[in-house]
């Protein structure tokens, strides 16, 4: 991979965990609101501790391209994970829309796992 081609592998792991981090944070100072829609999942709040966590760490080390194909996995799962647990209901069109947003983030993380790490990652 050549010099652009890490660069734009840079700025794609970037743009792929912006959304991830925005959304931690956005927790973090929402904490309240964001557990009482979990909890009306049936879910217990306490689950968005980890939530964050992974919203966080994951893309960070994504975008700083150390053990990229491990948190490319989990997040993998975890967004895979949210689709089918808060937007699986069909009837709702912003629903629908968004399970297959967080399909797609999905696949563009699973590209994340096959990639070799470019030359702006600690993992090379």
């Amino acid at each position: 991979m050549g010099f652009f081609g890490s660069l734009i592998d840079l700025f794609g792991r970037i743009f792929i965990s912006s959304l991830f981090i925005i959304n931690g944070i956005g927790k973090i100072f929402n904490y309240e609101s964001t557990v009482e829609f979990i909890e009306s999942y049936n879910l217990p709040g306490i689950i968005i501790v980890p939530g964050i966590i992974i919203e966080i760490l994951f893309p960070l080390l994504i975008i700083a391209g150390y053990k990229t194909r491990i948190s490319a996995f989990i997040l993998a799962i975890f967004t895979i994970s949210l689709a089918f647990i808060f937007h699986f209901d069909f009837s709702d069109q912003m629903q629908t829309t968004a399970f297959l947003k967080n399909i797609a983030i999905s696949g563009g993380l699973l590209f994340l796992i096959t990639k070799e790490p470019g030359r702006f990652s600690l993992d090379k």
